[in-house]
């Protein structure tokens, strides 16, 4: 019990400003007491000040009170200092950092955090300057509110007086004064009730944004699903249409190595068929040179027996008037060809063109992909397998 004695004297010897223990204790005419260089501190910030308060009980004074030392304090804290007894530590201290709102009577260059302001005295407060709104009678009807750098903004500024009433008329906070001037016979009620009833408002209009609200995250799921979907049958196109493509190559490339096959083998027959009367023709020109050598020297001999005993030799030797028949028609073999693969060239060209008009003005849907693939691909096979035999060939590569 005499611990916790010593520890309430401890208490009340701390000022209330520095949350030390009291230098040089003085009391203000309210009976409080403050370090003398704290108070002075505190009155001496504005040199303009005509009205003094206390920093605790916001008591207002004028003239400046004269300070008056507190004799019984200062015993106190020299019996304190004198038995080796130290004031309780002061409370952990809360600075107030950039964005907080600092204590409106904290002194020095740093400053508490503000727990909370008032509205009646427009000052911000820390746990500590906060207490006298607790204890007070007349401070604990003051409004006090989350601590907040926009007092201003809640006091009217042409009378100085805090916003309580609000104006239908107009939309705006007034205070009292107000109504009974400019704003006198408007539509004006207490800024309570009519946060009530823009909560309810609010309420309401929250309901719809959540509506809202779901309903597009349901566009936005479906038209993403869409989207993905979209991407896929794209894609399952493109490799559809590639592979189309592909047989349609590959199925040009293979009638065009027919068709090269086909003028091989006609050019082979041809050649051969060319080569064997060539090779007769040569025998027979060899044979009537011969002849032709021997009858020239016979009609310049003079022995007449030679003559008539040789001309009944050479003369019994036949010349063949029938020459082998040579039937080579290339050209009109290979130009129908060429004709024929032209012809093949403008058809499938036209029919491609016709295909890619109804492709481009076309909206595709990806259930109809595969079978309008499966058409597709059917109508290139048939009519290859139409305008392609045999008989065709192709005169340029690079032709179909």
């Amino acid at each position: 019990m005499a611990h916790q004695g010593v520890l309430l004297d401890q208490d009340q010897l701390c000022c209330s400003v520095c949350l030390d223990l009291l230098k040089e204790p003085v009391v203000i005419p309210c009976g409080h007491s403050y370090c003398r260089s704290c108070i002075e501190g505190c009155w001496d910030q504005d040199v303009l000040k005509v009205v003094y308060s206390c920093p605790q009980c916001r008591e207002t004074f004028t003239p400046r009170p004269n300070l008056r030392k507190n004799n019984m304090l200062a015993e106190m804290v020299e019996k304190l200092k004198k038995t080796g007894l130290q004031a309780a530590p002061p409370p952990a201290l809360c600075y107030a950092g950039p964005g907080d709102v600092a204590c409106d009577f904290c002194i020095g260059t740093r400053k508490q955090k503000a727990l909370m302001s008032c509205l009646a005295c427009l000052a911000s407060y820390c746990e500590t300057h906060l207490q006298p709104h607790y204890e007070f009678p007349a401070l604990k009807k003051h409004k006090l509110v989350k601590a907040t750098a926009q007092l201003q903004e809640k006091i009217c500024s042409q009378h100085d007086k805090l916003l309580e009433v609000y104006c239908r008329t107009d939309k705006q906070c007034i205070c009292y004064q107000c109504v009974m001037d400019e704003h006198k016979g408007h539509d004006t009620v207490s800024a309570a009730a009519e946060r009530t009833e823009k909560q309810r408002q609010l309420g309401m209009s929250q309901q719809k944004v959540q509506q809202r609200f779901q309903e597009r995250e349901k566009e936005l799921k479906a038209l993403q699903q869409a989207v993905e979907s979209l991407k896929h049958f794209a894609q399952a196109a493109v490799e559809d249409s590639d592979y189309i493509f592909t047989e349609l190559i590959c199925s040009i490339e293979r009638r065009r190595s027919e068709v090269k096959k086909l003028i091989r083998a006609q050019e082979k027959a041809q050649v051969s068929q060319a080569e064997g009367l060539l090779e007769q023709l040569k025998q027979e020109i060899a044979e009537l040179r011969k002849r032709s050598t021997e009858l020239e020297q016979l009609s310049h001999t003079e022995d007449h027996i030679h003559f008539l005993q040789s001309f009944q030799s050479i003369s019994s030797i036949s010349v063949s008037s029938d020459l082998p028949s040579i039937v080579v028609h290339p050209l009109q073999y290979f130009g129908d060809v060429s004709k024929t693969v032209s012809e093949l060239r403008e058809k499938l060209d036209n029919f491609l063109k016709g295909e890619w008009t109804k492709i481009s003005t076309t909206e595709y849907s990806g259930c109809c992909t595969a079978s309008r693939a499966q058409d597709q691909r059917t109508v290139v096979t048939i009519f290859l397998s139409a305008h392609t035999g045999p008989k065709h060939s192709t005169h340029n590569p690079l032709s179909v």
